[in-house]
């Protein structure tokens, strides 16, 4: 019997679901590649309270996929559609948190903001929004993490704070003393978001003093504990964020993501520059959705250009740190709260490598 996504699905139409139905009939079947003897896909819950309960699902798909005539290796991937539900409101004068308001003029402080007990800080910063950034930055913390570093995220695009979606968490932190923060943590890794304080879909329409207020407080108020790098995702452009966690947190040095496209590389380069002028060294260069693979013929497109990014790194003398292709299965990973590089997989081995040249070059 050849190996092919229809033999695939017909095994895994034969493995029945608790509450009804196949994997394939609920259409929840997700990125299927065939890479000769080896067979990957990701199963799609449409929440994360479903995806919890299909782990045994998850399991038994992968045991049956590998047991196939021809597979070498099966790796299936659990992850959801949809963000968790809401937790309910707690009853007035049952244990509620005390008033903590996130933003505001910055408080008069002399010295860094930088935490103590925080070793390293890098920034993953880019020119313009939609290539991808945040979804490095909660890769790379989570194959730092799995790699044995202790990794703090720290989101900081405080007008599109998307990292408590990504990193599956929906949780408003405790405070004990209504000024110290205690931060919540997934994945192995320590977080912050100003995300955490709002409701999902709220705007935040802020001037820029409120903005440096909000990284004050979430530098120095939030209770990090010992870490050996906090990753900072910073908001798209040369702001206010950027430039004060530039001046007054000793930041360790920057990454810069990009597409390889002429327009973002474009951005980009406003972006190492503002670095350059900050004083902040250019760790080096990720080059986002470089390549396309089919995973039905194996074709690679090359949708919006290719090595833009590493030629700039050669041209600054920056290190090239990889690039990273597009891929269904980061997206849903990310959409479901579960960062692909928690898995295991082809992109999470690029996340791991990523994170690997950090380490080796002493920067993580």
């Amino acid at each position: 019997m050849s190996l092919s996504r229809d033999t695939i699905l017909a095994a895994l139409d034969r493995l029945s679901l608790p509450d009804g139905g196949t994997l394939v009939s609920r259409d929840m079947v997700r990125a299927l590649q065939i890479t000769g003897g080896k067979v990957a896909f990701v199963i799609e819950a449409a929440s994360p309270e479903e995806a919890r309960r299909l782990s045994s699902v998850r399991d038994a798909a992968e045991a049956l996929v590998r047991d196939l005539p021809g597979v070498e290796a099966a790796t299936v991937a659990l992850t959801a559609h949809g963000p968790s539900a809401k937790p309910a409101p707690q009853p007035a004068g049952q244990g509620e948190p005390p008033s903590l308001k996130i933003g505001g003029h910055p408080k008069p402080q002399q010295g860094s903001m930088k935490p103590a007990s925080v070793q390293r800080i890098l920034a993953v910063g880019s020119g313009k929004g939609g290539v991808g950034k945040s979804t490095v930055s909660s890769n790379l913390a989570v194959a730092l993490a799995r790699q044995g570093r202790k990794v703090g995220l720290l989101d900081a695009d405080i007008y599109g704070p998307s990292q408590p979606r990504m990193m599956g968490v929906n949780k408003r932190p405790a405070s004990p003393d209504g000024k110290t923060i205690l931060p919540l943590s997934n994945h192995g890794v320590t977080l912050m978001s100003l995300g955490f304080m709002l409701p999902e879909d709220q705007a935040v329409v802020w001037r820029g003093p409120m903005l440096m207020g909000a990284l004050q407080q979430m530098l120095t108020q939030v209770e990090w504990g010992e870490l050996d790098v906090l990753i900072v995702d910073l908001p798209p452009g040369t702001g206010d964020v950027a430039m004060t966690l530039c001046q007054k947190s000793e930041v360790t040095g920057a990454i810069v993501v990009s597409t390889p496209q002429d327009v973002a590389l474009l951005d980009a380069k406003k972006a190492i520059n503002m670095f350059q002028m900050l004083k902040t060294p250019i760790l080096g260069l990720v080059e986002n959705m470089s390549v396309y693979h089919c995973p039905n013929c194996g074709h690679e497109e090359h949708i919006f250009g290719h090595g833009g990014v590493q030629r700039e790194a050669e041209r600054l003398d920056v290190p090239f740190l990889g690039a990273l292709p597009i891929s269904l299965e980061t997206r849903l990973a990310g959409d479901g709260g579960t960062p692909i590089a928690a898995g295991e997989g082809p992109m999470a081995e690029a996340y791991s490598a990523l994170a690997s040249r950090l380490v080796e070059g002493g920067m993580a």
